[in-house]
């Protein structure tokens, strides 16, 4: 049986910290950690599971509004980091709340959890998380209809921390990128990435034809022929 661990612990960049947890949850490890003050750049893993479950503490320095960008930003790094492992066949796409699919099934999440506050206020602390199925939910897939996982789409000589290794260093490229030019490049990356773009689709609890993006990454979902605006701050989960 494979696990986690295959190659040895992963080997994080600087700025990050790794931690394994064992026998709890990476998310319910970093909630913890960043409200007892954790620094930010500590990176919450399970080193056991056959799938990705990692957790990353984060300190925002922006409103809440603009800090949801996270969302999008980890989710392009986590593409990225797969398109630099796995075969040129396997296409990930993102959900606009979260979800993370392979070749057209969901194989994952992505979440975001920081403590309420106002929208123009500064969150004490933010996680994000990321679930990511190697292994099928099923063997032959029938009990889970429009799932998949890596190794269903082809990806089996992955393992779990190599991929979380080379995430990690996308994410910080992403986050410099994001301090020093602004969102243009996360922008113009993540569009091509969204799933159900100029589909019609339920997000955020409203249905409509998603038409696109606005600057900040918000949702634009057209509605009886009225446009309305969601902002990324929606997919914020409380602890």
């Amino acid at each position: 049986m494979r696990d986690g661990m295959s190659g040895g612990a992963p080997d994080f960049p600087p700025l990050l910290t790794g931690r394994a947890v064992a026998g709890e949850a990476p998310r319910a490890a970093a909630i913890r950690a960043a409200q007892e003050g954790a620094d930010p750049g500590l990176v919450l893993y399970d080193p056991l599971s056959e799938d990705l479950h990692v957790a990353m503490v984060f300190a925002p320095d922006r409103p809440r509004a603009e800090a949801a960008v996270v969302l999008p930003l980890c989710g392009v790094a986590l593409q990225n980091a797969l398109g630099s492992v796995a075969p040129p066949e396997v296409a990930l796409h993102l959900g606009w709340e979260g979800a993370v699919h392979i070749n057209g099934g969901q194989a994952g999440r992505i979440a975001m959890i920081a403590p309420p506050c106002a929208e123009d206020d500064v969150p004490d602390w933010m996680v994000v998380t990321i679930d990511l199925h190697f292994v099928p939910r099923s063997a032959d897939g029938g009990e889970t209809p429009g799932e998949t996982s890596l190794y269903a789409e082809g990806c089996g000589d992955l393992t779990p921390m190599p991929l979380l290794e080379s995430y990690a260093r996308h994410l910080l490229h992403w986050l410099h990128d994001w301090e020093t030019d602004g969102l243009s490049a996360l922008h113009r990356d993540y569009s091509g990435l969204v799933w159900q773009l100029g589909e019609d689709v339920t997000l955020a609890g409203r249905s409509g034809h998603f038409l696109g993006l606005d600057e900040t990454l918000g949702a634009l979902v057209k509605q009886d022929g009225t446009t309305h605006l969601l902002p990324l701050s929606l997919m914020m989960e409380q602890p």
